[in-house]
């Protein structure tokens, strides 16, 4: 990873030896062709850098931008796009990553400033990559074959005013490989420590390229791949309970109590006042879904004369995951079942003192209690299915990229034109989900084996499903209570652009440089599921389906004024057009000063936006068994009022949403005060109005108890007991976020001639700020830390290369209380340690052009920081999205170019 002044030096010194070389020889040249030689050397020296659409002469620009170059990216042992992303400092708060049980489970994301993944634009070669088909509002990065990444830039500002919508957090501008000659193939392998099984990994990629005077081929293969990990594997994990074992309600009076006799199955079991039965999740479940990526690409261009050329570029990505969840829980209570209620004369209705529970020819019988089990009832049962087996769920995701273009000069414009069509599409498949109706009739009309003469005779006359031993049902009972769910997702893009750059005029610094451009892009959304999942007829079960299409155009200008040869202006502005819900105009002035060869100042201001996404203006009310922590509710279920339970809660769409805007400054410095050194400091300031947020059971809960008004459409519903009954939550336009933050990069670069090359780079991003409507600064709390730090070395010396990384994570705390008499205006608790981990990597380049490197990541085998809060980690023991719990990761790899 470098910022950029020192690859534009480069480029300008090369150029300055050119232009004398070609002084020297070309005396007797004719005029024309000498004119011909300053064009062509005047189109290799501009450089068009993310965050603007004019080619210019310094990458280190206005705008902050940080290049991953593929040196950096081997060095980094990572392989995937998404690990290596999420390793960087500007991941403040962590993102997103595959996990089982969720309905994006294959999905990878990344969350720049902590600000959401959805306000993180990912590019691919400077077109927006697709949105995946399991989300429709967030980038699947797993999309991305590692082994077509020539290097990524990351703009640390907004670029609204470029890209339009989503770009509020920054920009990832993914550029694959296009100069390339000859053969390289690249295969390795790592293993995980911690973890007793499961974790391991694999990779590879095959990369050809050839290149003639006029026709430019590269082209690839690219894989990766990293199995599952069930949770019980880490030596840490204890027993999950969830309220979803074998309990019941009584709608006579509204107590709940276990099941009689009905703790006995596996990974059931009683609670520690003996008055609810749990069941273990995590001695089944997998957090770490496993994860693979196939990938095909192709990238050509041709040069059709001296004016003209034409380019294309083709991928095939084909991504897969594989998670396991614990069997199906539910419950028939009537806010989600109509007439499933288990009666009173059911032989499974704990308060029917003629009950199975209670039967003499029940091996298993217990004595009938009406203190413990209540009056005689209607039941709601909560339930897990675990006879059933486990919920699996196999996702596979394709995506078709085809883009098009042509780009030459004419009538004094350089123009760039192109169509592109992108099908993306992800099948999933969910095994051991339940069949509701059948499993909870089957429930409420178990017969042990009661003839219609009086008789008892399970083998004649037993039907329908026994509460009390699930595990002892007959094999086809449980098969009639299981249903195999499906769910077909789509996000395709049809996209036409064209843009002219321009000379405009000369001024006191040089040539004002103009450039306007279009786009029209169709984007249409699907996301299907089956008919009994629709209907809301499928137990353990979240997601419901959605879909819909829009249209976006969008027209953009840009000019680049040299004020003065030190002082370089740049005015930026976009409209965008969207047919669901209206139009932005989004626009940015910035500035580059550079009162000295080695000294560099910058700043920018501007305007952003977001718009609301397909998926949550059409989606439909799904269910979802959420984990939070309410001590009322959570005694009544777990017993414990510190505990994690899990609440019936609904997921609603909100057509009503309008996009959030934002507004963003920055200002820097870059200097190089000597050959060896230089930095960058720059700072940044976001301010997000209207935001489009989802808000979480937990949230509604809080606010609830606190007696605040909840935001329009979401719901929180409590029983006369004060204990949550449901929640109804969804996406909002509510409240304002604040953040702001200094970006620190220092680089040395030590030459010891024969002794070799040292090269260190240091990377900061400090968070000054993050608050939510005008509250406090919650900079430190469990998942907000304050820095992230990456500090990389490399030395190179003849054919060896050896690095070391470190990784840094900041503290956080706990518990944070407001106190005025304190300097920040809070008292904190619980501390949570600094997360730091080492990388090292070996490697040795052989004469015959193979490379054999060995590696290890969190080499010293550093585990995730626990003791997070519950409300901060939800049901797993730390925090997943800013942590991982792989413990040692070594890798080998070896690479051969021909």
């Amino acid at each position: 990873m470098y910022t950029n002044n020192k690859l534009a030096k480069s480029i300008r010194l090369a150029l300055m030896f050119g232009a004398a070389a070609t002084a020297v020889t070309g005396a007797a040249v004719a005029q024309d062709e000498q004119q011909e030689e300053e064009e062509r050397a005047e189109r290799v020296e501009r450089i068009q850098v993310t965050g603007s659409r004019i080619q210019r002469t310094d990458m280190e620009g206005a705008l902050p931008v940080t290049v991953i170059d593929r040196e950096s990216i081997e060095l980094s042992g990572e392989i995937s796009v998404a690990d290596l992303l999420r390793n960087t400092t500007f991941n403040s708060a962590g993102s997103f990553r595959p996990q089982s049980g969720s309905s994006a489970q294959g999905v990878s994301m990344i969350n720049m400033r902590g600000l959401g993944s959805s306000r993180t634009l990912v590019l691919v070669d400077g077109r927006r990559l697709t949105m995946s088909p399991s989300t429709g509002s967030s980038q699947d990065l797993n999309s991305i074959p590692m082994g077509a990444v020539e290097r990524i830039e990351i703009l640390s500002d907004g670029a609204s005013a470029v890209y339009g919508s989503d770009a509020i957090g920054g920009v990832i501008n993914v550029i694959t490989r296009r100069d390339f000659s000859g053969v390289e193939a690249t295969i390795g392998a790592a293993e995980v420590s911690v973890p007793r099984e499961g974790g391991d990994r694999e990779n590879g990629s095959v990369v050809f390229g050839s290149a003639s005077d006029t026709t430019r081929i590269i082209g690839g293969v690219s894989w990766n791949k990293r199995e599952i990990i069930f949770e019980n594997a880490f030596p840490w994990v204890q027993p999950g309970a969830s309220t979803y074992g074998n309990n019941f309600i009584n709608f006579g009076d509204g107590r709940t109590a276990a099941i009689p006799g009905g703790c006995n199955d596996a990974n059931f079991f009683e609670s520690a006042d003996g008055s609810r039965c749990l069941y273990n999740f995590n001695a089944t479940n997998a957090n770490e879904a496993s994860t693979s990526n196939e990938s095909l690409f192709v990238k050509a261009d041709h040069q059709i004369n001296d004016d003209w050329s034409f380019y294309s570029n083709a991928s095939v990505a084909k991504t897969s995951s594989f998670g396991r969840y614990a069997p199906a829980p539910d419950i028939n209570h009537p806010v989600f079942y109509d007439n499933l209620l288990t009666p009173t004369d059911s032989y499974n209705n704990p308060t029917n003192p003629d009950s199975w529970f209670y039967d003499p020819n029940n091996p298993n019988a217990v004595v009938y209690n009406p203190d413990v089990v209540g009056p005689l009832a209607p039941v709601a049962i909560y339930h897990r299915f675990a006879a059933m087996g486990n919920r699996d769920s196999d996702v596979d995701n394709e995506n078709l990229d085809f883009l098009v273009g042509f780009e030459g000069r004419a009538f004094g414009l350089d123009l760039d034109f192109g169509w592109r069509r992108v099908r993306n599409k992800t099948y999933e498949i969910g095994n051991g989900y339940l069949a509701a109706q059948t499993a909870w009739s089957n429930v409420n009309n178990f017969n042990p084996g009661y003839c219609d003469d009086g008789s008892f005779d399970p083998d004649s006359c037993r039907f329908g499903y026994d509460i009390q031993n699930p595990s002892d049902n007959p094999q086809n009972v449980l098969d009639a209570g299981v249903v195999t769910t499906s769910r077909i997702s789509s996000f395709d893009i049809n996209e036409f652009y064209g843009s002219a750059g321009f000379d405009v005029m000369e001024i006191g610094g040089g040539m004002i440089q103009g450039f306007v451009g279009l786009e029209h892009r169709e984007e249409v959304y699907a996301d299907i599921y089956d008919s009994q999942s629709a209907a809301g007829l499928v137990g353990g079960s979240s997601g419901s389906s959605a879909g819909g299409s829009r249209d976006v155009t969008a027209a953009y200008f840009e000019f680049l004024l040299p004020v003065t040869y030190d002082l370089e202006l740049s005015l930026a502005g976009r409209f965008d057009d969207y047919s669901d819900y209206g139009s932005d105009f989004s626009p940015k002035v910035s500035f580059r000063y550079q009162p000295m060869d080695n000294l560099l100042i910058r700043g920018s201001y501007g305007l952003g936006f977001r718009a609301p996404t397909l998926d949550i203006l059409t989606q439909q009310r799904s269910f979802s068994a959420d984990s939070v922590n309410d001590p009322i509710t959570c005694q009544a279920f777990t017993g414990g009022t510190s505990d994690v339970c899990q609440i019936n809660a609904f997921v609603i769409a909100n057509p009503e949403l309008e996009s959030e805007d934002s507004t963003q400054y920055s200002f820097g410095v870059a200097y190089q005060p000597t050959d060896w050194l230089n930095f960058t400091v720059d700072y940044y300031n976001i301010n997000i109005e209207n935001r489009i947020r989802a808000i979480s059971s937990q949230q509604l809960i809080n606010l609830a108890r606190a007696g605040e008004a909840l935001p329009p459409g979401t719901e929180v519903n409590f029983d006369a007991q004060n204990r949550i009954v449901s929640v109804t939550r969804g996406f909002v336009n509510e409240g304002d976020l604040d953040t702001s933050g200094i970006d620190i990069n220092l680089r040395t670069n030590f030459d010891f001639g024969s002794a070799g090359r040292l090269v260190n780079n240091l990377y900061m991003s400090h968070m000054l700020d993050y608050s939510l409507d005008g509250g406090r600064n919650l900079v430190r709390d469990p998942g907000v830390p304050r820095q992230r730090i990456n500090i990389n070395n490399s030395y190179m010396f003849s054919d060896f290369t050896f690095a070391w990384n470190i990784n840094i994570i900041g503290n956080q705390y706990n518990t944070v209380t407001s106190d005025a008499s304190n300097p920040d205006g809070v008292v904190r608790a619980g501390h949570i340690g600094t997360w730091t981990t080492h990388d090292l990597q070996a490697s040795y380049d052989a004469p015959w052009d193979g490379r054999f490197t060995v590696g290890v990541q969190n080499a010293f085998e550093k585990l995730p920081q626990f003791g997070t809060s519950a409300a901060a980690r939800g049901s797993r023991d730390y925090n997943f999205n800013l942590y991982n719990a792989f413990g040692r990761i070594t890798y080998v790899r070896y690479t051969q170019r021909f």
